[in-house]
């Protein structure tokens, strides 16, 4: 038998209760309801499993009768074997879920004969055999109730009640009694499996946390520094990551090169491909590339190494801006078109290029880089899909025309543009519950 906890009897032991049986039983009906009642409210407000115990045992001890309580478990273990999860002998009660080290076992006698039988048990005359492996347990009892605790059809859990009188216990009340302990072992179970779901949460979202933490420092921390063009960006994920992913690159030569990007799905799995795309776009040869071959090159490499076999995509534009004669050229996989507001507030979308199919999946897409003149005052939004995609409550879609009227209603301001579109879009959908990344990109030319 291994080490069990101390057996020190403590000076009030908060399992026995103070409420007498023949007190209990001698109340008017009206008052043992509301002392059970008192009790489930008492317990429905306890969060850890071994409180619930604790408080359930002191208030109900005496409605059955005097004496100790043992706890038994098999979880684990094979006939004979089993272990003492609780009594209320120990002077410390160390949690039977978390510190089963601490726990003694014992190897057959009456326990696993109770244990493995699976069957309640009801004793007026019990002597307790003195080579019993339990006996320090049970040499005190003269009449005990057995009850086994059920989880998937099998008896994992027994609680043994002990009286130190012969016949203590009421056959005509021991049925409701074994209804009432299976049903609280259930609850028990319950809380136990909330306790751990919760600590599974937290260790999830930790480590979601550091995902979002290694996604965030992928992104430029500000927009850069351009001398015709004032830029703007608001990126959300829907979760702690996500797959929106944009990026700048200093091309020299006045040449300013911007990606968007949108990969399919959410959380991590999409959070893991735009890290990629993000690695990919960062080899790419020869700059300043032409967005075409810049699309291309990463098509080629997503598709035969990654997206192939996960029928994941990613929809992006690839554009780079000439600061001296403010000339926009771009290529497009699949994306929402970008949005130009003109001088006077009108908002259009920009034409589409051919060859739009989103990256990652066909290797031999060819894509095509079209140019535009822009003017001081002219302003650009580029965007992804969860912003135009975003619902309300009453599941109306924010659509591309709410969008065009908040970039409308904005002064000619990068900043401003991108506030009024947060603004509008939260008063129309929220900005706490959102089903997709949001991501914008906003430059005002000067």
């Amino acid at each position: 038998m291994t080490p069990s906890p101390p057996q020190i009897p403590a000076p009030s032991n908060p399992l026995l209760g103070h409420l007498a049986l023949e007190n209990f039983l001698g109340m008017p009906w009206q008052r043992r309801v509301q002392h059970i009642v008192d009790t489930m409210r008492e317990v429905s407000t306890k969060t850890d499993p071994q409180e619930m115990v604790r408080a359930y045992a002191a208030r109900m001890r005496g409605t059955i009768a005097p004496g100790h309580i043992l706890g038994l478990s098999r979880r684990g273990l094979s006939s004979p074997t089993v272990r003492i999860t609780r009594s209320s002998r120990w002077a410390r009660q160390p949690d039977p879920w978390r510190s089963t080290h601490e726990l003694p076992t014992v190897e057959g006698g009456i326990l696993a004969e109770w244990m493995y039988s699976g069957q309640p048990v009801i004793d007026h005359d019990f002597q307790a055999p003195t080579g019993d492996p339990a006996y320090e347990y049970l040499e005190d009892a003269r009449s005990l109730v057995v009850i086994p605790h059920f989880e998937d059809g099998e008896a994992v859990n027994v609680v043994v009640h002990t009286s130190p009188k012969p016949g203590a216990f009421d056959e005509e009340r021991f049925p409701d009694f074994v209804l009432q302990s299976i049903l609280f072992g259930r609850s028990t179970k319950n809380l136990v499996l909330a306790r751990e779901l919760k600590e599974a949460f937290d260790a999830l979202d930790t480590e979601m946390r550091s995902v979002q933490d290694m996604q965030m420092s992928l992104l430029p921390s500000i927009p850069p520094s351009l001398e015709s063009v004032d830029m703007a960006v608001h990126y959300q994920t829907s979760t702690r990551a996500g797959g929106d992913y944009y990026d700048f690159f200093d091309l020299g030569d006045n040449l300013c090169g911007t990606l968007i990007a949108d990969v399919s799905g959410h959380g991590t799995p999409a959070a893991v491909l735009m890290a990629i795309v993000h690695a990919i776009a960062h080899l790419t040869p020869g700059k300043p590339t032409p967005p075409d071959q810049v699309l291309t090159f990463i098509n080629k490499a997503l598709t035969s190494r990654y997206t192939a076999q996960r029928g994941a995509f990613v929809t992006a534009i690839y554009a780079t801006y000439d600061q001296r004669t403010r000339t926009l050229t771009y290529a497009n996989a699949g994306h929402p078109e970008p949005l130009i507001r003109d001088t006077d507030g009108t908002v259009r979308e920009l034409a589409h290029p051919e060859g739009g199919l989103p990256l990652g999946i066909l290797e031999d897409v060819k894509y095509e880089s079209t140019s535009v003149q822009l003017s001081p005052g002219q302003a650009i939004a580029v965007y992804t899909d969860g912003i135009t995609e975003a619902f309300n409550a009453q599941k109306d879609m924010y659509g591309v025309e709410r969008l065009k009227a908040a970039i409308s209603a904005a002064p000619a301001d990068a900043g401003a543009i991108v506030a009024n579109i947060v603004e509008d879009l939260g008063k129309f959908a929220g900005l706490d519950s959102r089903s997709d990344d949001r991501t914008l990109v906003v430059g005002v030319v000067e």
